[in-house]
């Protein structure tokens, strides 16, 4: 159970950087603001750097390159042999499994709802609506309703108008449907978790996403009355997922056949440690480069939109945490399982709302929103875990 060598390492092994994460966060989030605004034709090249298909924004390259060195590093340290070993121990992994592919997806469409389609919707505005891209391939004229959309005619280009509220709900259900594979390493570390299982949960959620994220966000969308675009989803998975796992797991392989495993740990590892929170930190500056000027001109829309994924996180990790200590778990265990399943893989979650829905949509800037809440909150549940360590002595 308990990886004795894991819990008994020093304490904030990321030193300076990690005790004061959250301010090279803010301060990320205020440079992007400042790009954005101060040089914007800069932000507007950058974000016109993408891969396009059908005349549509399908992968951003600035932010593909950012999240794969982001990735990477963390991709690179995964030995797959212990997923198949991570069966001896399996009732982390199980919990895990069911908290974010059984639960976590559905909390996060009712909490939305309640809140955007209920509580916030007369303030959101009850007839406001978005415009969003007509879904891959579809081409039907105008005037005709697709889910709870209508096909117009807008500056000359087909678009579906939809409720803005609803647009909203597409942004939260991309979000609560992308459990956490890159940064939960971090939060799993800087909370003393045993990184072994960190590691093994990060592999399987890589492999689950390949099948459930789509699945999940058709079914989901679609019961949003929202367009469901199969081969989108499939991609963003394939570019921002499967591309940085296969050429981790080939880079480690190949590394190891040459240097061997001593070299691999003890030189080439270490020198990969800045290149994920650096590659973090320029994710955000790009994100807010794009997204700050909206941020900053929608306060209210912002808080709109923060609550729902407020408590879906503090709801999320607090139901992995109590289950974990119901089972009995040791405290290395219980951290990471509850924090992976209220992480949120964001990177993916933009990445799909813009190339499903468009840059400028409502379901945009519900993803963007959950970058502007995420890491403080996370950092916030990993004190909470390491202060309440002490109940998970048995």
């Amino acid at each position: 159970m308990r990886n004795e060598e894991t819990t008994q390492r020093p304490k904030n092994e990321l030193g300076f950087f990690g005790r004061y994460l959250t301010v090279w966060v803010a301060l990320s989030i205020l440079a992007g603001i400042g790009l954005g605004r101060l040089v914007p034709g800069v932000a507007k090249f950058l974000d016109g750097l993408a891969i396009y298909s059908n005349g549509a924004p399908v992968v951003s390259i600035p932010i593909a390159v950012c999240l794969f060195f982001m990735m990477f590093p963390i991709m690179v340290k995964i030995d797959f042999s212990e997923v198949i070993r991570a069966g001896r121990n399996a009732k982390p992994v199980a919990l895990t499994l069911f908290i974010n592919w059984a639960v976590k997806p559905f909390t996060m469409y009712g909490i939305a709802v309640f809140f955007l389609g209920f509580v916030f919707r007369a303030l959101i505005g009850a007839d406001a609506v978005d415009f969003v891209k007509m879904p891959f391939g579809l081409d039907l004229p105008v005037g005709s309703e697709y889910g709870d959309g209508v096909v117009i005619l807008r500056d000359g280009v087909k678009m579906l108008q939809v409720p803005l509220w609803r647009s909203y709900l597409a942004g939260s259900i991309l979000l609560g449907i992308a459990p956490c594979t890159a940064m939960v390493l971090v939060w799993g570390h800087l909370a003393d978790g045993n990184d072994g299982h960190t590691l093994v949960m990060v592999a399987i959620n890589s492999l689950a996403m390949l099948v459930l994220y789509g699945l999940l966000g058709g079914l989901l969308l679609g019961v949003g009355r929202l367009p469901v675009p199969w081969e989108a989803l499939a991609l963003s998975v394939g570019i921002y997922v499967a591309l940085p796992l296969v050429t981790g797991f080939l880079v480690r392989r190949w590394i190891i056949s040459v240097w061997g495993i001593d070299w691999f740990t003890g030189r080439f590892l270490p020198m990969l440690s800045p290149i994920t929170m650096t590659a973090l930190l320029a994710t955000l500056i790009l994100l807010f480069s794009f997204k700050g000027e909206v941020i900053v001109s929608n306060p209210l829309t912002i808080v709109y939109i923060a609550v729902p994924l407020f408590i879906q996180t503090l709801l999320i990790f607090s139901l992995g945490y109590a289950l974990a200590g119901a089972l009995r778990f040791d405290y290395a265990d219980a951290a990471p399982s509850a924090l992976i399943g209220a992480s949120n893989h964001f990177e993916v979650a933009i990445a799909t709302a813009t190339m499903l829905f468009g840059l400028s949509s409502g379901a945009s800037l519900a993803t963007v929103v959950g970058v502007l809440i995420e890491v403080p909150l996370m950092l916030l549940l990993v004190r909470v875990a390491l202060r309440t360590r002490r109940f998970f002595a048995h």
